[in-house]
Parts: C-alpha cells; sequence; structure tokens
C-alpha cells in the first residue's frame, strides 16, 4: 500500500527515525519541557515520542513480515502501541515521579544535628563542622554561635546555618 506516494513501510521507517531523533533532543533537553507538560501527564514528551516509537517499530516489523492488510496492521500497531505506552507511563515513569528526588540535603534539615570539629573554632573565627548524614558526611565552616573558643574533635550542635556556615554551639548530651 502506498500512503503520500510512498509505500507505508518506508513511511513507517521515517517516522521510527524522526521519534528516535527527537527522543535525543527530549533527552538533552528534557528539563526545559517538564514545566511545560507537568500538568497534562498522559502528554509528556516521552510518552508521545514513545507511542510513535512503538507505534512506527510495530507497523514496519508487521508489514515486512506479515501479508496482512496495512489498515488491520495499523489498527494493530496502534492498539498496541497505547498499551506499551499505558505500561510505561504506570510502571516507569510515575513510579520515578514519586521517588525521592535527591540524596542530598537541605540547610533547614541539618539545624539541630550534632557534629564534630574537625579543626578548631577559635573566638571570632572559623573553623570547620563535619555532620554525618544519610547521603555521606557533610563538611562546612563553622562559627561559634556563642563566641566561645572550640577546640577539635569535640561534639557540637548545629544551632543556625548562614550563607553556608555552621552556627554552633558546643554539645553537652543528657547521658
Amino acid at each position: 500500500m502506498t500512503l503520500f506516494g510512498y509505500a507505508i513501510q518506508d513511511l513507517y521507517l521515517w517516522v521510527l527515525i524522526i521519534a528516535a531523533i527527537l527522543t535525543v533532543v527530549v533527552l538533552l533537553f528534557g528539563d526545559l519541557l517538564d514545566g511545560i507538560f507537568e500538568s497534562i501527564p498522559f502528554l509528556h514528551p516521552v510518552l508521545i515520542l514513545s507511542f510513535f516509537i512503538f507505534f512506527s517499530a510495530i507497523g514496519y516489523v508487521l508489514e515486512w513480515f506479515m501479508n496482512w492488510s496495512s489498515l488491520v496492521i495499523l489498527i494493530i500497531s496502534s492498539i498496541l502501541s497505547i498499551i506499551f505506552v499505558t505500561l510505561l507511563h504506570l510502571f516507569v515513569l510515575v513510579p520515578i515521579r514519586s521517588a525521592e528526588q535527591s540524596w542530598g540535603y537541605s540547610e533547614e534539615a541539618l539545624i539541630g544535628s550534632v557534629g564534630t570539629t574537625i579543626v578548631s573554632i577559635p573566638v571570632d573565627g572559623y573553623g570547620e563542622v563535619i555532620v554525618q548524614w544519610k547521603s555521606g558526611v557533610i563538611s562546612k565552616p563553622a562559627v561559634s554561635y556563642d563566641n566561645e573558643a572550640i577546640s577539635q574533635n569535640e561534639r557540637v550542635l548545629i544551632i543556625e546555618i548562614k550563607d553556608g556556615v555552621f552556627y554552633v554551639s558546643p554539645y553537652e548530651s543528657l547521658d
């Protein structure tokens, strides 16, 4: 069968190639498109391009190997593509979106944590404190909250954080 003067098999192949190229572009610039399509999850570029990739690949293979009518192949490839894209959405994209965005930390989450000075903190000066966190060890510059000297290897409590600098006080456990 021909469509627009081209064999239907050639059209399937061209749609597959173009969709694959656009998929690479979406992978490179996907963050720009996420904000645009965030309110309509079923119109996400990944799902649209996946539909065209599945549709054209199934259509191309069926046209090549089966001796069926092109209309039957078009319907079968459309139905299978919708099923595959729905499965992709439900079992890949939705879990990825609902997963933790980062293993990092926010500075607000560190307030109230206990750390250890690795560089002593002089009066009116800077030292350095490390904090054991879920994602690893965090090391930041620190100053004394009460403007007192804090020696090396002393446990400290993070009181506040300003401009990436810990304001700490010596930690006194209740034990």
